[in-house]
C-alpha cells in the first residue's frame, strides 16, 4: 500500500544525506575555490555542487529506480571482472588509499598544528588511527552519540561564521587570473568523492526510508527525491557561505596558505584563536567518526569479497595501518595523488548511474560496455596529458577544457554498442519478457 510522504520524515532523512555527504574534510574545498577564483567565486562554486552534490543524489535516485542498491548494481553490466575491478577501486578510493587516510591529515592540520605545532604526524596519527582501530573492532555507542551531535554544532558554528564573513568581510573580492574556475570547480567536486560514498550510502538511506514505512519504489523515490531537495539547499547554503569567504581572501595576504590552512586562517581572522579551538575540537571528532565509518564498510566489502576468507577484523587492520602510513604524506599531496585517480575512475562510474537509469530499457550490455570503455579511453588520455604526455587532441574534445572531455566518446561508445549484437549471456532478462521498444 501507498504511504503519504510527511514532512517529519522529510526533514529526518534529508538531515541524514546531509551528515552523510558533510564530511569535516569536505569543507576544505569551498575555501580554496573561493579565494582563487574571486570575482568568479560563484560560478566555481556551482560547478563544485553540481559535480560533488548534483551526481551523488543522481547516483542515489539512479539506484532506486534500478530497483538494485547493491554496490554492485552500477556496474554489475560491465560483467563479473571488470566489475569486481571497478568496485575495488571505488572503495579503495573511500577507503584506505585517499579517504581515511585525508581523515587524519586534515585533523592534524586544521586541528593539532595551529594549537599544538611541535607534535609530529606520525605521534598523532598513532593517536588518531589507534582510536579508530579500537571503535572499530569493538564497536561503541560513544560513536553514534558523537556523530549525532556534532555535526549540527559544526553546521552552528560554520553558519555563524558565515554570517560575520558577510556582515564584516575579510577583505574585497578581486579578479581571478588565470584561474580556470570552471574545470578547478568540477575537479574540487570529484575531490570530495561524495559520488562514489553514495553508493554505498544508498543502502542506509533506503534502509532509513523502508524502516519509516516507504517500502514501494515509488514512494520510496518520492520521499528520497524530496529530502535530497532538503539536503541539497542545507549544503548550498553551507558550501556557498564557504566559498564566499574564501572569496572575501583573495585580495592577497592568503596565498601561500594550502586547503586547511586557509580554513584556519579565515577562522582566525573572523573568530579569534577561540574560534580556532573549537573548530579544533569539533573537527577532531567528525573526522574520527567519519574513518571509522569507512573502515568499517571497506573491512564489511573486501570480508565478502573474498567470501570470508579475509576476516573482517584482518582486512580492518591492514585498512588502518596503511591509511596512517598515507596520511603523513600531507594534505597536499593526498589530494594532488587524488586528482589523476578520481579523473579517471569518475567518468565510468557516471556512465553506469546514468545508464543505470534506462536499465530497464537497455537489454544489450555492450551499450554499457562500450560506452563505459570510451569514458574510460578519453579520461585516461587527459590524465596521460597532465603528466606531460603529447596528446594534444584531448583538448580539442567538446567540453575538454571543462574536465568533461568524457562525454562525447562515452555517447559515441554506447551507439557503437548499440550496433554490436549482444552475445547470449548478455542479456539481463528471459525471451519471454522481451519488450520490443526497448534498445
Amino acid at each position: 500500500m501507498s504511504k503519504k510522504t510527511s514532512l517529519k520524515d522529510i526533514a529526518v532523512i534529508g538531515l541524514a544525506l546531509f551528515a552523510m555527504f558533510f564530511g569535516a574534510g569536505n569543507l576544505i574545498f569551498p575555501p580554496y575555490l573561493g579565494t582563487n577564483a574571486g570575482s568568479k567565486w560563484f560560478l566555481g562554486f556551482l560547478c563544485f555542487f553540481v559535480a560533488d552534490v548534483g551526481l551523488a543524489l543522481v547516483a542515489i535516485l539512479s539506484m532506486i529506480k534500478s530497483g538494485d542498491v547493491s554496490i554492485q548494481s552500477v556496474t554489475k553490466k560491465l560483467g563479473p571482472i571488470p566489475s569486481a575491478i571497478i568496485n575495488t577501486l571505488i572503495v579503495l578510493c573511500i577507503g584506505p588509499f585517499l579517504a581515511i587516510p585525508r581523515t587524519a591529515a586534515t585533523t592534524f592540520e586544521m586541528g593539532v598544528m595551529p594549537l599544538f605545532p611541535s607534535i609530529n604526524s606520525w605521534v598523532f596519527g598513532a593517536i588518531f588511527f589507534g582510536l579508530v582501530l579500537l571503535f572499530t573492532v569493538r564497536p561503541s555507542g560513544v560513536v553514534d552519540v558523537i556523530g549525532k551531535y556534532l555535526t549540527p554544532v559544526l553546521v552552528a558554528c560554520l553558519m555563524a561564521m558565515i554570517i560575520m564573513g558577510m556582515i564584516n568581510p575579510i577583505g574585497d573580492i578581486s579578479e581571478a587570473a588565470k584561474f580556470e574556475t570552471v574545470k578547478e570547480g568540477v575537479m574540487a567536486g570529484y575531490q570530495t568523492m561524495d559520488v562514489l560514498a553514495s553508493i554505498v550510502f544508498v543502502i542506509i538511506i533506503i534502509s532509513a526510508a523502508k524502516d519509516k514505512g516507504y517500502t514501494e519504489t515509488k514512494d520510496t523515490m518520492n520521499v528520497v527525491i524530496k529530502s535530497s531537495i532538503f539536503a541539497a539547499i542545507a549544503l548550498f547554503v553551507i558550501y556557498g557561505g564557504l566559498a564566499f569567504l574564501g572569496a572575501t581572501t583573495s585580495t592577497g595576504g592568503f596565498e601561500n596558505y594550502n586547503q586547511t590552512g586557509l580554513v584556519v586562517a579565515i577562522t582566525q581572522s573572523l573568530i579569534g584563536n577561540y574560534g580556532v579551538l573549537v573548530l579544533a575540537i569539533i573537527v577532531f571528532f567528525a573526522c574520527l567518526t567519519t574513518a571509522i565509518g569507512l573502515v568499517s564498510s571497506c573491512a564489511s566489502y573486501f570480508e565478502g569479497l573474498t567470501k570470508g576468507k579475509v576476516s573482517y577484523t584482518k582486512v580492518v587492520v591492514l585498512t588502518v595501518a596503511f591509511s596512517y602510513i598515507v596520511s603523513n604524506f600531507g594534505i597536499s599531496t593526498i589530494i594532488s595523488i587524488a586528482a589523476p585517480v578520481l579523473n579517471l575512475l569518475y567518468p565510468v562510474v557516471l556512465v553506469m548511474i546514468v545508464l543505470n537509469f534506462f536499465s530497464s530499457r537497455i537489454k544489450n550490455n555492450n551499450i554499457y560496455i562500450f560506452a563505459a570503455a570510451f569514458a574510460l579511453a578519453a579520461s585516461a588520455a587527459d590524465v596521460l596529458c597532465g603528466f606531460g604526455l603529447s596528446l594534444e587532441f584531448v583538448q580539442k574534445l567538446p567540453l575538454g577544457t571543462y574536465q568533461c572531455g568524457w562525454i562525447v566518446p562515452a555517447i559515441v561508445g554506447g551507439i557503437i554498442g548499440k550496433c554490436i549484437p549482444a552475445s547470449e549471456n548478455n542479456f539481463s532478462f528471459s525471451r519471454d519478457d522481451e519488450d520490443p521498444d526497448a534498445v
